[in-house]
């Protein structure tokens, strides 16, 4: 399916991982972590009561950091469901918030303008036909007592559910924009895990063909273990434009504030606002998206932290969006710390680092028409030196053949990241 236009126009999205390991406040994987168990883990299930909750709040938080999509998680690995399932009584109905979470969540985020997307997880610990595997909280338990566990469990029944609730979730909730399914570990290069759960255990190509049938202008990730609309890198920036087979694709770099997806109370390793500005830039600067993730507390709202971050990005795209917004790599060459985006006949130039008194653009001489800062539109001076002028005392040296030199001030402007926006020459 050829993904929709919107998809990497708008280049930037939330994500927000949210349910019962909100209230351990230890990562979104501590029933994992902890090998807890299922009566020990209850104890988040019965004192689930999100009295903040406010998903209009969410997503306006969103729209002022510059965001135009949303994806949350439906369920997560443990299997608590945020929605009214009827699969299944371990949903938010039966907590002590008692609602429909994705129902409130979707209303809000349309309110808002922006697009829905669904996160849903392939694994469940939670339920009882899904058999033990290497991932699962039980998976150090005695193998005598691992084999008791397994007894009786029917991936097909298991199976079967899932595909169950994929469809009450595409069914119930009017046009879902994004699919993230999340994920297979059965035979690839990153996971060798015991009794590992891929495509097979999954029917991805049902769910898949249930997915596109119940919602046919939907994109869907590429974590069933089968193609997708989209790859999906997480937590590490991708190096160049990716790539599968050696053809292009199109892409989305998966990133937390501090490492953690969940709501992480004693984690304190937060990318600072430049940080992440840098890089969605970098990605945009390859083509791809960036989908950043914030994790709500258990009383429902964003912490102060993620707060301000969100305000201080919001800051930076209220100034510089049209260098992400519909913008993509450029042919052009971008000197050393710094990165192009474009769009149409504009070139933008990201400075990552604030070079002294002038930067020099390879291959640009004679193609921009007019060169400005873009957060306020003043003007920035450029010239072509000759190649055979000498450097000497005060004077700048000439610069290699097709080289534009740009003159910059002394003071850095006060933004996370400082564009230059380059009008090129249309007849170029």
């Amino acid at each position: 399916m050829a993904i929709p236009a919107w998809f990497t126009e708008d280049r930037f999205g939330m994500f927000i991982h949210w349910g019962l390991y909100a209230l351990p406040a230890r990562h979104e994987w501590v029933k994992n972590r902890e090998r807890i168990t299922d009566e020990d883990y209850d104890r988040y299930f019965r004192h689930f009561e999100p009295d903040l909750f406010d998903p209009r709040a969410w997503a306006r938080s969103a729209k002022r950091a510059g965001m135009k999509y949303m994806v949350l998680t439906t369920k997560h690995h443990d299997g608590f469901c945020l929605w009214d399932s009827k699969l299944t009584d371990y949903t938010s109905m039966n907590t002590p918030i008692g609602k429909d979470l994705v129902a409130e969540f979707v209303e809000a985020v349309r309110a808002e303008g922006l697009r829905v997307g669904f996160y849903h997880s392939l694994i469940d610990w939670h339920h009882p036909d899904f058999v033990v595997d290497g991932l699962h909280p039980r998976r150090d338990d005695p193998p005598e007592e691992i084999k008791r566990l397994n007894e009786g469990r029917d991936m097909a029944r298991y199976r079967a559910y899932l595909h169950g609730q994929v469809e009450e979730l595409l069914t119930g909730y009017g046009t879902i924009d994004y699919l993230f399914y999340d994920f297979s570990y059965k035979d690839d290069d990153h996971h060798d895990v015991w009794n590992g759960k891929g495509k097979e255990e999954w029917g991805s190509e049902e769910l898949l063909a249930l997915t596109r049938g119940l919602q046919p202008e939907i994109i869907v990730n590429d974590r069933l273990a089968i193609p997708g609309d989209l790859v999906t890198p997480e937590q590490y920036q991708p190096d160049r434009p990716m790539e599968v087979d050696g053809q292009p694709v199109v892409w989305e770099a998966c990133q937390t504030l501090n490492g953690s997806w969940g709501y992480d109370r004693d984690n304190l390793d937060v990318k600072p606002v430049d940080l992440l500005v840098r890089m969605l830039v970098d990605g945009v600067s390859k083509n791809g998206n960036m989908l950043l993730n914030v994790g709500p507390t258990g009383r429902g709202d964003f912490d102060a932290t993620a707060l301000a971050t969100l305000e201080g990005i919001g800051t930076w795209m209220s100034r510089h969006q049209r260098s992400i917004y519909g913008a993509g790599p450029s042919s052009h060459r971008a000197p050393v710390d710094t990165r192009y985006t474009q769009r149409g006949n504009r070139l933008y130039l990201h400075l990552f680092t604030w070079p002294f008194g002038h930067v020099h653009l390879p291959d640009l001489a004679g193609k921009v028409e007019y060169a400005q800062f873009l957060h306020d539109a003043s003007e920035i001076k450029y010239r072509e030196i000759d190649p055979s002028i000498k450097a000497q005392n005060t004077g700048l040296g000439g610069q290699p053949p097709g080289t534009l030199t740009l003159s910059l001030p002394v003071v850095r402007p006060d933004v996370a990241v400082p564009v230059v926006e380059l009008f090129l020459r249309q007849d170029t």
